[in-house]
């Protein structure tokens, strides 16, 4: 592999990952920078659109949906979106059944205790399907005491174990909640590849995707990564992009030091709730916190901190793309 040096690794990764402007289009930016991890929280917008609008632009969310639920050339599974190619390896991983983890036991358990509910959800997605889980009814047993992350209802413990071990399929979604079907009824035919294989392949297309990674010897640079100038070019990027998604890689790479904090009590915050890096070129110069109100579609700068002065051009355009009708952005600099 090649070393290379701090100043190079940076370039290259802001390359890699598409954050020069060089992307294209939702498809293939998904495919180069390997997947969109999907979240809850949607201060300004749903990571997956973020992580997107960052590279493009603005683009239409519509298609996103259109390349998931219809074209089927993206997936959901395990809380990312993936390209459909992947689904070979994935599926190493659905096969995986070694309760090496407390939580593979936990879901083990469930099923066990829990067949004759099973045999009911399946038997009604392959008659109703695609359902929601409210759908369902729930005569379920916890197995486990539940922190909240579920709430009361079972059905949601089901469908996460069936689907993280492709028995079920999320076939689209109505306000943020999931359709489910049978898997068998959703993806396509594929070969069998090793949980191995799969593990070396996804491994070599995350190194390839980030475009370096740090090892004792220092900066090793992917044989396909591409070194230039980086054009000079202002982004937000949202706290699940992969670019800093590794806080440790981000802050040897950037000299950055960055941490969300919306699960940290409001008064032990450094900055704020939920903080967006601003990448001018190929440095990390900046935080900035915006937030859309959906209701009076209002975005509004609640903090800014460090170098902001490129800040405009990208509020500007995420404003545009949440069709915000008002800015607030008090102090901006």
């Amino acid at each position: 592999m090649k070393l290379v040096s701090v100043e190079e690794a940076r370039r290259i990764a802001v390359r890699a990952q598409l954050l020069d402007g060089s992307a294209t289009s939702i498809l293939d930016t998904v495919r180069r920078i390997g997947f969109l991890q999907i979240d809850p929280i949607s201060t300004v917008a749903p990571p997956q659109q973020l992580v997107l609008w960052s590279r493009l632009g603005q683009y239409d969310v519509v298609e996103l949906d259109q390349l998931l639920w219809h074209e089927k050339k993206l997936i959901e599974w395990n809380a990312y979106i993936w390209p459909i190619e992947v689904l070979p390896l994935l599926r190493a991983r659905m096969r995986r059944r070694s309760n090496r983890y407390a939580w593979e036991r936990r879901g083990t358990k469930f099923l066990r205790e829990n067949a004759a509910y099973k045999h009911y959800v399946l038997r009604e997605l392959e008659q109703n399907g695609p359902m929601l889980s409210r759908e369902l009814d729930d005569d379920s047993a916890r197995t486990w005491k539940s922190h909240g992350w579920y709430g009361s209802r079972n059905t949601a413990v089901l469908l996460e174990i069936l689907h993280g071990r492709g028995v079920v399929a999320i076939v689209g979604r109505r306000n943020g909640q999931r359709f489910w079907d049978l898997a068998e009824r959703w993806y396509p035919e594929t070969e069998k590849v090793s949980l191995r294989e799969a593990d070396t392949q996804l491994a070599e297309k995350r190194f390839r995707a980030l475009g370096v990674r740090l090892t004792q010897k220092g900066w090793e640079a992917h044989p396909d990564a591409t070194d230039g100038p980086v054009p000079d070019r202002a982004a937000f990027l949202s706290p699940f992009d992969r670019l800093i998604h590794d806080r440790d890689r981000a802050e040897a790479l950037f000299d950055f030091r960055y941490r969300l904090e919306m699960y940290v009590p409001k008064a032990k915050r450094e900055y704020g709730y939920y903080v967006l890096p601003i990448l001018v070129g190929d440095r990390l110069v900046g935080r900035i916190e915006p937030h859309f109100d959906r209701k009076t579609k209002t975005l509004e700068v609640l903090g800014t901190w460090g170098d902001t002065s490129r800040a405009d051009e990208p509020l500007a355009s995420l404003a545009a793309f949440l069709g915000a009708e008002r800015v607030r952005s008090p102090g901006l600099a």
